[in-house]
């Protein structure tokens, strides 16, 4: 395989290309080489939601106390990324269709297939934010007006044509976006040197107080990003090669986190450099970041960037919609058409200022996501392939294959999630509370499926005297 080939997907037709196998599996003969998926990923890798993460981490602990929760981030991330995308590559299913025989049914699946897509509809609002808010600080249009609702809402469906192909009009998009991203954050990063001086480590100082309060939140917040990063790669690693091993896996993580967290450091860098000429919230927000350090270049910048990652929330989000549409209403009109209610759904919480709760939504979807993640990697590393509770190959998805409803996984995500919610809630501190439900909910789930014996992997109706199929485990 020559270099050029290396970063292309196989051919494909045009209606692969567009459905992106969104309710199938991902055939053999359609898989994409390690580094093609990782230019893919690339365009993740270099969100602007970093910048911000890493000056939030900056505020809340500082240096080099904020290297504890961001080593934990980049650690657990390969962690969680290889043990998935290996999974769903041995599959070549997304994680929503894995999660019909990996613990939940069917419709049990449907229900965490809305969960998951939430997520993307908030990152895509949030991204689709520090657009309009480059464009408010510049034009000075404000934020909150029919035209800032107006702009975000037509940069939104600017970016789904960008998206239409799937993953073969994101690899083409990463190819020349990137380049522009690196030309321009260094023209912003020469600006900054040369109108202001820029902080060293010793002044990445904390803003917060608290101590272990802040630590703990900081840890909250990297856990989430910690578990999300990892499960978003599996959507873009059930193309890698059903024989791929571990550190292929490994390395597909290592090659979008570098990038990612060079980004991080250097949002700490720009936080710590303009937050005592302008404060927290504008130093945090690269809307304003980089508009104020490039003028009208600033805004082409953001732009630009803010299409790069959100093609991967609508990309991620259809994916997940067509899977559990496709079960609760029996409908399909085709991938593309949920990037519009994606779409639709991130300028309704646009207009209502649902990034204004940015934190609740974070606590939320960390106790839901984090402990629905990893009951599925414990449905199938240990009770699967461990203790051989069901079949370790070729999992059931296919709706007459699974239960309707499987209450081993669903009664684990349930009490882990009320005993989160009691945090959320304040019953005890809200940043321990993603921590606590998602090494429950795993440990619940083995135990009831043990309990029984693995039978509501299949439908009731099934022969009863199966032998659960073992596969040897690579490295």
């Amino acid at each position: 395989m020559s270099i050029r080939e290396s970063f292309r997907g196989p051919e494909a037709s045009i209606d692969d290309q567009i459905e992106s196998f969104a309710v199938e599996r991902v055939p053999d003969n359609k898989r994409w080489p390690i580094p093609a998926i990782s230019l893919v990923l690339l365009g993740n890798a270099t969100a602007m939601f970093f910048f911000s993460f890493g000056a939030q981490q900056t505020f809340l602990v500082g240096w080099p106390t904020m290297l504890l929760p961001i080593g934990y981030f980049f650690i657990g991330a390969i962690l969680i990324g290889s043990l998935t995308m290996r999974m769903a590559s041995r599959e070549g299913l997304s994680q929503s269709l894995i999660s019909r025989g990996l613990g939940f049914g069917s419709r049990g699946a449907a229900l965490t297939s809305f969960i998951y897509a939430v997520n993307f509809v908030y990152y895509f609002l949030f991204e689709g934010t520090i657009v309009s808010h480059a464009i408010a600080y510049y034009f000075h249009i404000p934020i909150d007006s029919l035209a800032g609702i107006g702009i975000f809402a037509l940069i939104g469906l600017v970016t789904i044509g960008f998206v239409w192909r799937g993953m073969y009009a994101m690899s083409t998009l990463q190819k020349w976006g990137f380049p522009i991203f690196v030309g321009l954050l260094a023209w912003a990063l020469i600006s900054l040197g040369s109108h202001h001086d820029v902080a060293g480590l010793s002044q990445w100082n904390s803003t917060a107080t608290g101590g272990g309060a802040a630590l703990w939140t900081a840890m909250s917040f990297a856990n989430g990003q910690m578990i999300f990063q990892g499960l978003m790669a599996t959507d873009y690693g059930r193309f890698a090669s059903t024989k791929i091993r571990y550190r292929g896996t490994a390395t597909i993580m290592l090659l979008e986190l570098i990038p990612m967290f060079v980004i991080i450091f250097l949002g700490a860098m720009l936080g710590a450099s303009l937050v005592g000429s302008f404060g927290e919230e504008k130093a945090q927000d690269p809307g304003f970041v980089f508009v104020h350090l490039m003028g009208l270049l600033g805004v082409v910048f953001v732009v630009i960037t803010q299409i790069r990652i959100n093609v991967m929330n609508l990309y991620g989000g259809s994916i997940t919609l067509s899977s559990g549409f496709d079960v609760v209403a029996g409908f399909r009109p085709g991938r593309p058409w949920w990037m519009f209610g994606v779409w639709l759904f991130g300028v309704i919480f646009y207009a209502t200022n649902v990034i204004n709760h940015l934190g609740t939504f974070l606590a939320v979807t960390g106790v839901l996501t984090n402990t629905w993640v990893l009951i599925i990697l414990a449905d199938y590393f240990i009770c699967r392939r461990w203790l051989k509770l069901g079949r370790a190959e070729d999992i059931e998805f296919h709706e007459h294959e699974v239960r309707e409803w499987n209450p081993c996984g669903l009664l684990s995500l349930g009490l882990a999630v009320f005993v989160g919610a009691l945090g959320i809630l304040e019953v005890y501190p809200v940043a321990y509370a993603s921590f606590i439900s998602m090494f429950l909910g795993p440990i619940i789930h083995v135990i009831l499926t043990k309990m029984t014996k693995g039978r509501f992997y299949t439908p009731a109706h099934a022969t009863t005297d199966r032998v659960p199929s073992t596969a040897t485990s690579g490295n």
